[in-house]
């Protein structure tokens, strides 16, 4: 993997290599930023670069006579490392640590799709169901154990470690050691979304990098460029991604949830506005079957659509941040959110959302929440 595959985050880039040129690269960095802002992207890309380079040629990527080799390509390199959280099968012994090396083809598979996907990706990817995924103590037995082997190319050994803040504690004070005494010609490279959640001893025995969320018009230009979007589309939906590409591809996905929510929604309010209370029922019935973290994303999608709505009516197309379908709905529908109950419909949300996180009856509360809007939506 090159830079060039890294959407945007030029600055990190150039100063990344930069370290290399000036010859004061540390031998621990942490790249901290926002979810969907690249951090893991410029990590692999750097990584590689760091396993490509050629003594004494400290060439930009870009560089034409720089050619990755075909195990970088394929991320198989034997001196780069990926650690990441884990899960304990029920097939796993019971004194055994769970280790990276353990969901591998998992890991492979997914990266190679490309270095931008969520933790609730990785977990679907290896089964986690509603296991919290942590970074053993027995990972940092692995890596002291592979990182003290000599290099195979005779270059850097690279440690990629993603989300180190879900290391146990057992674990860190590991890391700790092996990043105060590091073997010969190591790099780590942590991929931190909770820098807050670290030991503070690691984080001041590392070089911190923050990595900011991605500009609008740079997510627009690579839906546009590396995905095919016309420009209208590539517009609306880099600025609702907030910076994080992962968003923007969430958002491309022809059966993404935001469409399923989108529907519930217009579906809500119309019964709303005719005071349908059987067919409300029938609305609630369905949303009670849906697991308690969509019933709170849908939640928060109508949390987003309240402030949509409502800003539509101030008709300043830079204040709204809809797609297309949305924005349709909007045209007959934003005149029903106003003063009158625009703060009631938050709360009513928010209380929704909490209600639904302390486990509280899904049939309940969604008939509840549908009454309480036909309250408000009638209100002048």
């Amino acid at each position: 993997m090159t830079f060039n595959e890294v959407i945007g985050q030029q600055e990190v880039q150039e100063r990344l290599v930069q370290m290399v040129s000036e010859g004061r690269l540390p031998h621990a960095m942490m790249l901290c930023g926002p979810a969907g802002s690249g951090k893991l992207a410029l990590a692999v890309a750097f990584g590689c670069y760091l396993l490509n380079r050629k003594p004494n040629n400290p060439m930009f990527p870009d560089d034409p006579d720089n050619q990755e080799s075909p195990m970088l390509r394929k991320l198989e390199h034997p001196d780069l490392h990926f650690t990441y959280p884990t899960i304990k099968l029920p097939s796993m012994g019971t004194d055994h640590k769970p280790v990276s090396d353990d969901f591998a083809r998992e890991w492979h598979e997914l990266i190679m799709q490309g270095p931008y996907f969520t933790l609730d990706q990785w977990l679907t990817a290896i089964g986690a169901e509603n296991q919290q995924a942590i970074i053993t103590a027995g990972e940092s037995d692995e890596l002291v154990r592979k990182l003290s082997l000599k290099s195979s190319q005779g270059g850097y050994k690279v440690s990629i470690i993603w989300l180190p803040e879900r290391m146990n504690i057992e674990c860190a004070n590991k890391l700790l050691k092996l990043i105060e005494e590091p073997p010969t010609q190591t790099v780590f490279l942590m991929v931190c979304q909770e820098p807050d959640k670290l030991l503070e001893t690691i984080r001041s025995r590392v070089q911190r990098i923050d990595v900011k969320k991605l500009p609008d018009d740079i997510i627009r230009q690579g839906l546009i460029e590396r995905r095919g979007i016309d420009e209208e589309s590539a517009r609306r939906i880099s600025r609702m991604s907030n910076g994080s590409w992962m968003k923007a591809l969430e958002a491309l996905q022809v059966d993404n949830e935001n469409k399923q929510f989108l529907d519930l929604f217009i579906q809500l309010m119309r019964l709303a506005y005719q005071r349908n209370v059987k067919e409300l029922r029938k609305w609630s019935e369905t949303m009670a079957a849906f697991g308690r973290e969509k019933q709170k994303r849908f939640l928060e999608f109508f949390l987003r659509m309240t402030r949509e709505n409502f800003m539509y009516n101030f008709q300043q197309a830079d204040l709204c941040y809809m797609t297309q379908e949305e924005e349709a709905f909007a045209r007959n529908f934003a005149r029903f959110i106003n003063e009158a109950n625009v703060l009631q419909l938050y709360e009513l949300s928010n209380r929704a959302i909490r209600d639904i996180g302390q486990n509280a009856n899904a049939k309940i509360v969604f008939f509840d929440f549908a009454l309480q809007v036909i309250v408000l939506l009638i209100q002048k």
